[in-house]
């Protein structure tokens, strides 16, 4: 992958590249961004840069046949982990890694570089499951790195979604993280740098990915086939710095799951229940609803929550410029709703989302987790 086709981030390719050439090349970064950033595509190329032993902005002028290898990402120097999940079988669940995913990931890395976990759950069919990066990684990981390199050069470990690795795989990747063998270069990926652990994280050196520009969302738009500079104007801007939302738009992919619709119901119930009671048998079989959809579209209809949170105070706020949904409701009017978010609710309503994002995340019951913040709802909802 050329440093060319990557999306805005110039600061970060200037960085890598001055590094690269000078020959000053940390044995373990962490690129931390969010979904859309290009972390992937920026590891993925930079990896090319070094083991390739290319030139310049555009990463050719190395090894032609390296450069070859690479334009299917399946070099025998460049490996990858990211998270899988236990296979069930007979009596018992095979623990797998993610050689077992491999045709799988290629394929995902080809159509949606700037793809999304859920992006790649969804290519697994991993359905209600959460996938991690277990110790079983971290033990073929070892294995895989403890080799000579294929072309005697650098050998590289991206690992995507490093946030995902359980506290048995980190603790088991310390060590190497710290002293791996010559020429070996750990390049760690993830959207929550939270998640990781402090341990980990003083072993790294860390990049910020920033989210991508309108302007350069619509430059990568507009060198698609068949793109109208009108629309990927309105895309970039929905997209809200994700380019992996920004082409979900463009061709027509964005998620079916109908969040707009759970999301009214949710606050049209909350509004009533505060009068009246019964209203709650309401809540709870809504809360019996999402708790159905799995662990992973939980999360993400949380989040979409929070985002028409944020809409409505903008609109609160008459900030309309920074206003891109347009709820298709009947009778549902974010500027209707918007005098109900406030700065007196708004930091405890993202609060809770943000709890019950927590407690999904941990595997906590989920028709629990969602009727609890339903009823908190319908307190924070009418608080002036």
């Amino acid at each position: 992958m050329k440093f060319s086709e990557i999306i805005g981030q110039q600061n970060i390719k200037n960085h890598l590249l001055q590094s690269a050439s000078s020959g000053r090349i940390p044995h373990a970064q962490l690129f931390i961004g969010a979904e859309g950033t290009g972390t992937l595509p920026m590891a993925i190329a930079y990896a090319q840069y070094i083991i390739c032993q290319n030139t310049g902005s555009e990463n050719e002028g190395g090894k032609t046949a390296c450069n070859l290898k690479f334009d299917h990402y399946q070099h025998p120097d460049l490996h990858f982990a990211f998270p899988t999940v236990s296979v069930e079988g007979g009596s018992a669940s095979k623990k797998t890694t993610s050689d077992d995913y491999m045709d799988q990931w290629f394929d995902f890395l080809k159509k949606q570089p700037y793809g999304s976990v859920n992006d790649w759950y969804n290519t697994i069919e991993i359905k209600n499951k959460q996938g991690i990066i277990n110790v079983h990684e971290a033990a073929s990981i070892l294995k895989k790195l403890s080799l000579k390199s294929y072309e005697g050069g650098y050998k590289i470990m991206i690992i995507w979604m490093a946030e995902k690795m359980n506290v048995e795989a980190s603790n088991k990747l310390l060590k190497l993280l710290e002293e791996p063998p010559q020429k070996t270069v750990f390049i760690l990926i993830c959207e929550d740098e939270k998640a990781i652990l402090q341990t980990i994280l003083s072993r790294c050196q860390i990049l910020h990915f920033n989210h991508l520009s309108e302007h350069d969302i619509t430059e990568g738009l507009n060198q698609l086939e068949d793109s109208i500079p009108a629309d990927t104007i309105r895309y970039a801007k929905q997209a809200q710095g994700n380019y992996n939302k920004a082409l979900k738009l463009f061709y027509k992919e964005e998620e079916e799951l109908p969040f707009e619709k759970w999301f009214v119901e949710w606050v049209r119930a909350a509004f009533r229940a505060n009068k009246n009671a019964k209203v709650i048998s309401n809540l709870i079989a809504w809360s019996e609803e999402i708790a159905a959809i799995g662990r992973e579209k939980q999360k993400l209809f949380l989040e979409y929550c929070m985002e028409m949170f944020r809409q409505a105070l903008l609109l609160n706020y008459n900030v309309n410029e920074l206003v891109y949904m347009q709820p298709a409701t009947e009778n549902f009017k974010l500027e209707n709703f918007a005098p109900f978010v406030n700065d007196k609710n708004i930091l405890e309503i993202f609060e809770e989302i943000s709890e019950a994002m927590y407690h999904v995340e941990r595997n906590g019951n989920p028709k629990i987790i969602f009727t609890d913040l339903s009823i908190k709802l319908t307190r924070l909802i009418h608080k002036k």
